[in-house]
């Protein structure tokens, strides 16, 4: 164990070398000394409720402009492409990736295992970006990305892609934090929410049209495209540390005890109900540990302290920590929607894989133009707690409608339904980074960015984990009786683009009606999902962001 001494002595380091930047051209931030929890408790609020500007915004330094700077953002923007596109690209391809494995039971792998990683790894990145050179740190993270997506035809390759894009999304917006000057920081923040809405419109797209018309595999190839036309500036100073306090700072007991955890409950998901009962001694261990393991995370961060992925300090400003539990729940819903919607369309609609990409549109859509408004709103008036309610409110509302698609809806109630849904989740995804970004300091930036990003991937695994067991097993348990002439083995390890060509054309109807209750129930986790951020939301302390945003947005 870590005594008092030595790390007090650590925390004095740290403030007393905190990261600095060349003088020019690019931006320095050079305030007072690190934030204790004192200061924190003590700058969260004034006496009007409002967060104090001056101490939480670094507006000293020379900053970047003109070329050098547009440099810096458009390289941010490719990069949060990158990531973003690997997030939503697998989607509208899943239903062919089942065909070529042949079975639906690794469907929560191809989700999980990207958002396992981005998850777990955030807080190793951000403090890699704080203790060793930030481009070098970056570039390690690009090609970590880069050497995932070349293998992304197995599902290790999506967990390795995950450890990349983990580091590419918190180090974009640690260089967004010391390349713009305050004022212009929202506006960036804006186009970083575009990027990503761009690549999740882009993605299901190119998803379909590689799965139907060259190879599903190119979703994942097409990547090292894109990282020639990357460059970053080498602006930052690392802190001075010694390479085992540098380790130590990592905090990989708990990065590898929050993976296990998570491992042990994928497992015992995708197991039961399908390949084992779930009272088989493998499900009902693999549960027993998912709990004990995390019960062990949080005693490993307690000790870790100030080291710990999930800072405790920082946990105990309000906003943080209801902003931290409100992503993992609206993220979940997210990404549900996002994962079997186009199973929906291809199996239920029996379209084909470039035209469910299309049909996902309006969803993908909603999020972007939510997402940018509500940012800017955010930065024009303050006021943030409105957006997450009246967000999670109607991303309830869509998921609900959409729990009522059926085989006879029309486009008119897909689309509508779509937008709906989309409208309420990009209008409070990105608010608990943005919120989280200004009432913490600069030195705690990284921090509170990789405890959010954790929390939104984290829940993208959890929930996309649990949709596929309920869906799995419910739509076993309905082909009994929707179509009792059809194995329902060999429909699970059937690909479910092959459903029309396998089974015969009298079968084909209720096994459609065994799909729609099985994607009615993973619909209804994305339904409770939301409603609990909601609730969440509640909580929140109602004060006023205007002039304080300093980097935002949701990667």
């Amino acid at each position: 164990m870590v005594d008092s001494d030595s790390r007090s002595a650590t925390l004095a380091d740290e403030k007393e070398n905190r990261r600095s930047v060349t003088p020019s051209p690019l931006p320095s931030i050079n305030k007072e000394e690190g934030v204790g929890k004192e200061t924190i408790e003590a700058e969260a609020t004034d006496n009007e409720g409002s967060l104090k500007a001056e101490e939480n915004v670094p507006d000293d330094g020379e900053y970047a402009t003109g070329l050098p700077l547009a440099l810096v953002i458009l390289s941010l923007l490719l990069s949060i492409f990158l990531v973003s596109l690997d997030m939503t690209i697998v989607a509208t391809a899943i239903p062919k990736i089942t065909d070529e494995f042949r079975g639906l039971d690794l469907v929560g792998w191809y989700g999980s295992a990207f958002f396992l990683t981005v998850g777990a790894f955030q807080s190793t990145w951000g403090k890699a970006y704080k203790y060793f050179p930030l481009k070098l740190a970056f570039l390690a993270a690009i090609f970590v990305f880069e050497v995932g997506s070349l293998i992304c035809a197995l599902i290790v390759g999506r967990a390795i892609a995950g450890l990349g894009g983990a580091g590419i999304a918190s180090g974009a917006y640690t260089i967004i934090a010391f390349s713009a000057p305050p004022a212009q920081r929202a506006a960036y923040t804006g186009l970083m929410g575009a990027a990503y809405g761009l690549a999740s419109v882009v993605g299901p797209l190119l998803g379909g049209v590689f799965a139907e018309k060259v190879t599903w595999r190119w979703c994942f190839y097409i990547n090292p495209i894109i990282v020639f036309f990357f460059k970053t500036p080498s602006q930052a100073v690392p802190v001075e540390a010694s390479l085992k306090e540098k380790l130590l700072q990592m905090d990989l007991p708990g990065t590898f005890t929050i993976m296990a955890a998570i491992v042990c409950y994928i497992l015992a998901l995708q197991w039961g109900g399908q390949t084992k009962s779930w009272s088989d001694s493998s499900v009902i261990g693999t549960l027993v540990g998912f709990v004990l393991i995390l019960i062990l995370f949080g005693v490993v961060e307690w000790w870790q302290g100030e080291r710990a992925m999930v800072n405790g300090r920082l946990l105990k400003t309000r906003n943080i920590a209801l902003g931290m539990a409100f992503i993992f729940f609206l993220g979940g819903a997210f990404f549900l929607l996002l994962y079997y919607l186009p199973i929906y369309f291809q199996v239920v609609n029996g379209v084909s894989a470039s035209q469910s990409g299309i049909r996902n549109l309006p969803l993908i859509i909603a999020v972007v133009l939510a997402t940018i408004t509500s940012g800017g709103t955010i930065s024009a008036t303050g006021h943030f707690v409105p957006w997450m309610l009246v967000g999670g409110v109607m991303a309830t509302i869509g998921s609900a409608l959409l729990f009522t698609l059926d085989v006879h809806s029309t486009s008119a109630h897909w689309i509508g339904y779509q937008v709906l849904a989309g409208l309420g989740l990009g209008a409070a995804f990105q608010v608990p980074i943005i919120v989280g970004q200004a009432i913490v300091e600069p030195t705690d930036l990284a921090s509170v960015t990789a405890m959010i990003l954790f929390c939104q991937t984290i829940g993208g695994a959890f929930f996309v984990s649990a949709g596929q067991v309920a869906f799995a097993n419910i739509l076993v348990a309905r082909l009994v009786e929707t179509a009792p002439a059809v194995s329902p083995a060999e429909v699970v390890t059937i690909g479910v683009t092959e459903i029309r060509n396998h089974f015969a054309a009298s079968d084909v109807p209720g096994i459609v009606l065994a799909y729609m209750d099985g994607l009615q129930v993973a619909y209804a986790i994305a339904i409770a999902s939301a409603g609990i951020s909601v609730f969440i939301a509640m909580g929140s302390k109602w004060t006023n962001l205007k002039g304080k945003v300093q980097a935002g947005g949701a990667a």
